[in-house]
């Protein structure tokens, strides 16, 4: 793959490109002097083993019958349209079946398999294979398209082999790591290389704090683990930088901390619950430090405070750098992201900021994150009556920029569709923006939820006017037989 996830084959359209920029380096000569003996003594590196003596062959065959490979399939609709809006008279809508290979790992003897949630994202039906060839259905338990983490449940008739997610905090810069998986369909394949650095953002999205490893993975390498020489799994694979498609030696696995904290939200509740604070803010570089008149660079600067969102109600302003949160220092304003995400909504936290010259703390109670909580009205509504099998989202700025869209656009854009819907038999998919209900616009998930409750009060169908690459189109979605 190049530089993206490897989504499914209805999605691959829709990924974000990640550009690196490759700088000169220029080689300069050195002038040879002497180093005196103390100061050679005082600075030398002592040699540590470089590798496992008897290689990896022991863990491989260890932890291998807990890796499994992942088969999707999915019907996707061809819209003959030539460019035009769909859908337009006369046209026949064509479909085809399309399967995905991934890769997955089973972390407990009920057999719970965690994977990429694109490997599975559109699946009507999804099979697991066992080491042994062992073929099983799956069904989903949960997914967080977020963090791009999906928990599946199979049932063998059996207690399976399993592995242990470790702690990825532990793992630094050299360290070996050995990657099993199935990429291109040849499953068990086992590759290793080094951890080649941590906290990695790769545009994928709020929470990138990917491991970055040099151990080769490709296409069908998505979802399988990441191997510390313990056995454990510090990391699920998920994504490389490739100009080709191939592995390159770049790339990226999501952290086994952070895939342990949405598992257990998924276990529990089949979704992801996180915190919102309404703040946008800004990286602090020693630039801006310097005229903030702050100790150092680091934290998160305010540059926006949400009305009537917890952060004005706990009184931050622009111009206050957040520091800590409960106590924990941030790095950057990606780690405060994390942080607050990771506060259950309706808890408070203490907030540490610099204002003034001045270090404060202040209390604020965290609120559900908007998206989570009107997708959940969006079902909510849905189970109070006719279900069209869609959850909407509001479009934020960054839904804005993603969809291409003008900053002043307003609606609700869907975020998924259930499948063998209403919605998915009509056409809908997800980056869809309902503009307007029949003849009324609506403006965010709000009023779009009201509005189509309010059409299917009158009968089973309801006409939604959508935007999608540019072109606006009516879709009839018809609840008759959903």
């Amino acid at each position: 793959m190049s530089t993206q996830t490897e989504k499914s084959p209805a999605r691959r359209g829709r990924n974000a490109l990640l550009g690196l920029l490759l700088g000169t380096t220029a080689l300069i000569g050195l002038a040879a002097h002497e180093v005196p003996a103390m100061a050679q003594a005082e600075t030398a590196i002592p040699p540590v083993a470089a590798a496992p003596s008897q290689g990896f062959a022991p863990l491989v065959k260890r932890v291998k019958p807990a890796v499994v490979t992942i088969t999707s399939s999915e019907i996707v609709r061809d819209d003959d349209d030539g460019g035009l809006p769909f859908p337009f008279p006369g046209m026949q809508r064509r479909q085809h079946a399309v399967r995905g290979l991934g890769s997955g790992f089973i972390i407990d003897a009920e057999g719970h398999i965690v994977t990429n949630n694109h490997v599975i994202d559109g699946a009507r039906r999804i099979t697991v294979t066992l080491e042994d060839g062992t073929e099983l259905p799956a069904h989903v338990i949960g997914r967080d398209p977020r963090t791009d983490v999906a928990l599946l449940k199979v049932d063998a008739g059996k207690s399976l082999p399993h592995v242990t997610l470790g702690d990825s905090d532990a793992a630094q810069p050299g360290d070996w790591v050995v990657a099993v998986g199935n990429p291109y369909g040849l499953g068990g394949t086992v590759t290793a290389g080094v951890v080649s650095a941590r906290g990695r953002a790769i545009g994928q999205g709020p929470y990138d704090d990917f491991i970055q490893v040099d151990a080769p993975i490709n296409r069908g390498n998505s979802g399988g683990p990441l191997f510390a020489q313990d056995g454990s799994v510090i990391g699920m694979n998920t994504a490389i930088f490739s100009p080709n498609g191939g592995s390159i030696g770049i790339g990226f696995a999501v952290p086994a901390n952070m895939i342990k904290t949405v598992v257990a939200q998924l276990q529990a509740n089949g979704h992801v619950e996180r915190g919102f604070l309404g703040v946008t803010t800004q990286a602090v570089d020693a630039g801006l430090a310097a005229a903030l008149h702050l100790p150092k660079a680091g934290g998160a600067l305010v540059a926006e405070v949400q009305s009537d969102s917890p952060a004005s109600k706990a009184g931050l302003k622009p111009g206050d750098v957040i520091t800590a949160v409960d106590g924990k220092t941030l790095a950057d304003s990606r780690a405060l992201a994390r942080a607050v995400a990771a506060i259950a909504p309706g808890k408070e936290a203490r907030i540490t900021i610099h204002r003034d010259g001045s270090e404060q703390t202040l209390t604020v109670t965290v609120a559900p994150q908007p998206d989570t909580q009107q997708t959940a009205e969006a079902e909510d509504a849905a189970a109070h009556g006719k279900k069209i099998g869609v959850a909407l989202a509001p479009l934020t700025p960054q839904a804005r920029r993603a969809l291409d869209l003008s900053p002043t656009q307003t609606g609700a854009v869907i975020g998924e569709v259930a499948d063998n819907s209403p919605a998915e038999e009509a056409g809908l998919r997800p980056g869809d923006v309902i503009v307007a209900v029949g003849q009324k616009p609506v403006a965010n998930p709000e009023q779009a939820i009201r509005a189509i409750r309010e059409g299917l009060s009158k009968g089973n169908s309801v006409a939604l006017r959508i935007l999608r690459d540019g072109h606006s189109a009516f879709v009839a979605v018809d609840t008759a037989n959903g």
